[in-house]
């Protein structure tokens, strides 16, 4: 394997809470490195501006219907120093977030906030967040 190929990406996934949007991306972006079997290739790296005391009970509902647990992670901050050494950063449509580095991507998703959405809306938003997380993983890794 060329030393390339081997060199460790790093996404992030960036909201303004970390309690809604950005925890679905990143449990998505989660089960994309360890469906593809890229634990050694991939690290995610998620938080907010303002991360709220917990995730959204709404974004936890719908994230167990897919079989994914939410409902033990909690918000955290993400300082810029961090989200400047990721090589793409999505963020959530909520961000004014302005990165220095050169080397890093960042993607606009513009969602909308999931925070006191009916079930059904949450559900199109959780959708939507999916769909982008495994177009990411193809556009830089493909099915590694």
């Amino acid at each position: 394997m060329s030393e390339t190929a081997a060199e460790t990406l790093q996404f992030g996934f960036v909201c303004v809470q970390n309690a809604g949007r950005s925890q679905m991306s990143t449990a998505f972006a989660e089960r994309e490195v360890e469906r593809r079997g890229l634990d050694d290739r991939i690290e995610i790296v998620t938080g907010g501006t303002h991360p709220a005391d917990h995730v959204h009970e709404e974004v936890v509902t719908v994230m167990d219907e897919v079989g994914i647990d939410l409902s033990d992670r909690t918000p955290q901050a993400v300082s810029t120093e961090t989200l400047n050494a990721c090589d793409v950063v999505a963020t959530m449509g909520c961000s004014t977030l302005e990165l220095d580095a050169d080397s890093v991507e960042v993607r606009d998703w513009a969602l909308d906030d999931p925070d006191g959405q009916d079930l059904d809306t949450v559900r199109e938003i959780r959708d939507d967040i999916k769909r982008r997380v495994t177009a990411l993983f193809d556009a830089f890794v493909g099915d590694a």
